[in-house]
């Protein structure tokens, strides 16, 4: 397992992260994600990134109790606030000082740590003004329960306003978690471009574009029992089929099996090496339902993808990748 910083700070981290979206707490029985982390670790894997909406505060828990018993100090945990979590009251939702503050403690018992390395404001919150919203992240980290503070799914002039207020109140804004992969590149000419000149990083999730670029959706045959895009409950299920699962989407990517072969790798493999090629990413989040895709994921590590194959990639994708930055947004209200 390699480490790359994470944006303009001095926090390595493992380039390949263990996130447990749609997993812990909802598809995946305790037992066996205590079995996939314990597989993350054993691979090297040392950043875990999780949210206190993942399964309505259930997915911290059962990482924290994974998570027992490891060397706090050896460990790098992500955790997220912004979307409403248990009554989902009028305050449960949002990046209001007061939210932020309530969920912090949340987070921290749950997954049984005193601090978490990198707290992310989960979405961009329209409805409070910014000031608040980092005021309420820089006194998170001087108490000591935030190190580092990180974003999801903002935009460019959303990313320059916040580093602006961080770098005034003294704090570090250090990361950005967007989804990125070979079909979904909306960050590639304005998000990309902002965070490289602000010292901040991607934290990319959906590497493997919720497997579709694994090659197992195969077209004209039915969808595989037990993947997500049949997994109403879930959640995601919808979102593959709008945007990946149709003729010309998986005629393109079929084309990429041959790629990952010339190269001794599977279609996973080639997908996250192809994000960790983007000198802005610091890591590819990747999920798992079992122990061995966690160990077949981590083998991308360290692989180093020349310009002739992201130029076979390009060709083979054709027009598919969507590039429209305006897809990089966050809810206009927020959702109670």
């Amino acid at each position: 397992m390699e480490h790359r910083y994470l944006g303009n700070s001095g926090l390595k981290i493992s380039e390949i992260t263990y996130g447990n979206w749609l997993t812990h707490g909802s598809q995946v029985e305790n037992d066996i994600a205590k079995k996939c982390v314990h597989a993350a670790l054993d691979a090297g894997i040392s950043t875990f990134d999780t949210a206190d909406v993942y399964a309505n505060t259930v997915a911290e828990q059962v990482l924290g109790d994974a998570l027992k018993g490891q060397r706090r100090e050896s460990l790098e945990i992500f955790t997220k606030v912004y979307f409403p979590t248990g009554p989902k009251g009028h305050n449960d939702t949002g990046l209001s000082r007061k939210h932020i503050m309530e969920s912090i403690n949340g987070s921290l018992s749950r997954l049984g740590t005193d601090y978490v390395d990198l707290y992310q404001a989960h979405r961009y919150d329209y409805e409070t003004p910014l000031e608040e919203t980092m005021q309420a992240f820089a006194d998170l980290v001087r108490a000591g329960k935030v190190l580092y503070i990180g974003v999801s799914e903002w935009n460019a002039d959303q990313l320059r306003a916040a580093h602006h207020l961080a770098r005034d109140l003294g704090i570090q804004l250090v990361s950005n978690q967007p989804q990125y992969n070979m079909l979904w590149r909306v960050i590639e000419s304005q998000v990309v471009p902002t965070s490289r000149e602000l010292g901040i990083s991607q934290v990319v999730w959906s590497p493997i574009a919720q497997g579709v670029l694994t090659g197992k959706y195969k077209l004209g045959q039915p969808l595989p029992e037990g993947s997500r895009a049949t997994d109403e409950k879930g959640g995601g299920a919808e979102s593959i089929k709008n945007r990946y699962l149709n003729d010309e989407t998986l005629t393109a990517v079929a084309k990429l099996e041959p790629i990952g072969a010339d190269l001794g790798l599977t279609m996973a493999q080639l997908a996250i090496a192809w994000v960790l090629a983007n000198d802005n990413v610091a890591t590819a989040l990747v999920g798992a339902s079992r122990p061995e895709q966690v160990e077949s994921n981590v083998a991308a590590s360290g692989v180093k993808l020349d310009a002739e194959v992201l130029a076979r990639i390009d060709d083979a994708l054709g027009d598919r990748p969507v590039t429209d930055p305006s897809k990089t947004k966050s809810p206009e209200t927020r959702i109670v």
